[in-house]
């Protein structure tokens, strides 16, 4: 199958393991570049992170986790440390555009494989380099897994539903956000490499992917010297904006400006003039959220769903993920997509959140690949190195 997308052309191999690298690199694939993902003997460590499973034509127990952050690749395995191992990933790298690893810091030098020596190997080769707390500093050499950079990066403090009870988000979100980050930079060094014809380092870590989506909650300690606490549902700086209770159910509201709060507070009874600018409803909060809870309580969901989107406010309800996923307006932006996995058979995925368009017509990844079996594609990526170039 022929990669379609605006990156169809480019190479990348994979090296990394578990989340953060892997994302970054799928989201290149999703992008259309060819995505090669060198495992060890025994796999990505996600292969085995599970239950959930579900059993292959193989007889074997396929995590989902992989298959959460491995589509549009090819999978080749190789042992590193092994002189058939270094002479593999020396022809890969020889013959690629990008590089992305999610080692510990010196781990790639120990292999024979340090910035210096791939910059020889390829000296237009783009190298994504994921850490935990980044390749320097004081604490630079710490593994890094998400929750622990979620705790460390303060995100923790500020969610959840009080200062005693700090949450992690429900989802691995400094992985998921420093893969975004990397294949971001990964996409400025190749524009770079256009005008230069070199390649760089990229750089970042799942601390300083935390720390980056920290947003209005980091400038209310840099600029206005408070430190944030968590607000559960409710946002700190607008109020009404968050999780209201309906009669039958919740209702999401997001009243972001006193024009839409004129429209909504007279429908539902709540036009006190003291609540008239959102910095004084913010500072009586409490109040304002129960007397919004109270409004909302006298009628189902549905009822107080129609009614504000007949007022023109912002408004939803909480899905599951079946409902997202039933969910006709999500199958209509390309977020599910459907592969045909060597061992599953025809599987729906999660799709890519991006699309593109050119002169009315769609121009993104038209096919998508399957999670790669291990090294499923051993045979035919070792065949095309010995090819010419």
């Amino acid at each position: 199958m022929e990669n379609t997308g605006p990156l169809a052309g480019l190479v990348v191999v994979d090296l990394s393991r578990a989340l953060a690298g892997p994302h970054a690199a799928m989201m290149l694939g999703d992008l259309g570049a060819r995505v090669i993902k060198v495992e060890s003997p025994d796999g990505d460590d996600s292969r085995g992170w599970g239950p959930p499973f579900r059993r292959g034509s193989d007889g074997r127990e396929h995590a989902t986790y992989f298959l959460s952050c491995n589509r549009n690749k090819e999978s080749v395995a190789a042992d590193l440390k092994s002189d058939d191992g270094r002479a593999l990933l020396a022809g890969l790298v020889g013959r690629s555009d990008v590089l992305v690893e999610n080692f510990r810091p010196g781990v790639l030098d120990r292999l024979g494989f340090g910035v210096a020596r791939l910059q020889e190997l390829n000296p237009r080769l783009v190298i994504l380099s994921i850490t935990g707390f980044g390749h320097d500093g004081p604490e630079g050499d710490r593994p890094g897994y998400d929750q622990i950079a979620q705790g460390e990066g303060g995100l923790m403090s500020v969610t959840g539903p009080s200062p005693g009870q700090p949450t992690r988000v429900g989802v691995p979100i400094g992985d998921i956000l420093a893969g975004m980050y990397g294949a971001c930079g990964v996409l400025a060094a190749l524009n770079e490499r256009a005008r230069t014809g070199r390649g760089q380092v990229v750089r970042t870590s799942l601390l300083a992917s935390v720390v980056g989506a920290h947003a209005y909650q980091g400038t209310r300690y840099t600029v206005a010297g408070e430190v944030p606490q968590p607000g559960g549902n409710y946002h700190p700086s607008i109020c009404p904006y968050g999780l209201y209770r309906a009669a039958d159910g919740f209702v999401q509201i997001a009243v972001g400006s006193d024009a839409l709060w004129q429209r909504m507070a007279p429908a539902f009874a709540l036009g006190r003039p003291e609540w008239s600018l959102n910095r004084d409803r913010v500072r009586d909060h409490e109040a304002v959220n129960a007397a919004v809870d109270e409004a909302f309580g006298r009628e189902p969901a549905a009822a107080v769903l129609a009614t504000l989107a007949g007022l023109g406010i912002p408004a939803g309800k909480v899905r599951d993920l079946a409902e997202v996923y039933g969910w006709e307006q999500a199958r209509s932006q390309g977020l599910l997509v459907e592969v045909d996995h060597a061992a599953l058979g025809r599987i729906t995925l999660p799709g890519p959140p991006l699309r593109f368009e050119t002169a009315g017509r769609e121009t993104g990844r038209s096919e998508h690949l399957a999670p790669p079996m291990l090294d499923q594609h051993g045979a035919a990526i070792r065949a095309w190195l010995e090819q010419e170039p």
